[in-house]
């Protein structure tokens, strides 16, 4: 990181270019927000500058955005290119016909909107949790980003914990088939596989069973709409509190899936980016000796 400070009233771009920056470097580096006025990141070249005025220029690399605080979400990661939060259970990814404000989308929309040089900044969807499931979800701050990501999502790895009824039979394993989605929009297994179907793998190992529940770290190998919860009841184990399909117990009052790990390559740098987040501890204390059970009504 450089440190210029103004000796005189001047703009950025000919602060910039004074001190040895070219034409091309500074339209890239204001494109990548690397450079900041005191506390305000700049996005305009000709932003005026006064006697003392401190510029500090980082490469597009290490300009990352510092954690701002966005109400309702964690923001687990931030920088130009990309934004990662702990979504909570209950809320939407993205709108839908009866919900349009309260979704993860629209909160980071509103949140980037308040922050400096919002003009040029938005949210792109790069993939979706189900309402009822908490966890990592990354998205993009641009359309080269969202795309990248996107292209190479076959290749993210991607980890949940998830609560299940009952003791799996094998400790660790994998299901694996084709789901097809029913016009009253239920994701099923289908032998076989036809046009429209997709297949889908699941690995699992049991981390620890008590008290008629068994805690589970979940490998996403594709990632299909309702996968796990539709894998886990065709192994005879359904998530906990997962009503759809099939569970008889909610002793958490919401889905007992959690996104715990997620790892990439950076869609500019190629730089590998891990983020874990522990399950939520509700989900342990299913496995303490003093745990009340709801039934499914």
């Amino acid at each position: 990181m450089r440190k210029i400070v103004a000796k005189e009233e001047t703009n950025l771009f000919d602060l910039l270019t004074g001190a040895g920056y070219s034409r091309t470097k500074v339209k890239q580096l204001l494109k990548h927000r690397a450079i900041a006025v005191g506390a305000l990141t700049m996005t305009r070249h000709d932003h005026r500058l006064l006697p003392g005025d401190e510029v500090l220029i980082r490469s597009p690399r290490e300009a990352i955005v510092e954690a701002r605080h966005c109400p309702g979400l964690e923001i687990v990661y931030e920088d130009n290119e990309i934004l990662v939060i702990d979504k909570p259970a209950g809320l939407l990814t993205i709108a839908t016909a009866r919900e349009r404000t309260k979704t993860a989308y629209y909160m980071l929309n509103d949140y980037l909107a308040g922050q400096p040089g919002a003009a040029t900044e938005r949210i792109f969807i790069v993939h979706r949790l189900d309402r009822d499931t908490s966890g990592l979800l990354v998205f993009a701050k641009n359309e080269i980003a969202k795309r990248v990501l996107q292209e190479n999502w076959s290749k993210v790895d991607k980890k949940y914990s998830a609560v299940v009824e009952g003791v799996p039979a094998a400790m660790s394993g994998q299901v694996a088939g084709h789901l097809r989605e029913s016009k009253a929009l239920r994701v099923h297994t289908v032998k076989g596989g036809q046009e429209g179907d997709q297949y889908a793998v699941t690995g699992y190992t049991v981390l620890q069973s008590g008290n008629g529940y068994s805690l589970l770290d979940i490998d996403l190998v594709t990632g299909r709409k309702n996968q796990i919860r539709v894998h886990m009841a065709d192994l005879g184990h359904p998530v906990a509190g997962d009503r759809k399909y099939g569970a008889k117990t909610d002793p958490l009052g919401r889905l007992a899936l959690h996104g715990s790990y997620l790892a990439f390559a950076h869609p500019v740098t190629g730089k590998r980016m891990e983020f874990t987040r522990q399950q939520p501890d509700g989900f342990l204390r299913l496995f303490s000796k003093n745990k009340t059970v709801r039934e499914k009504r």
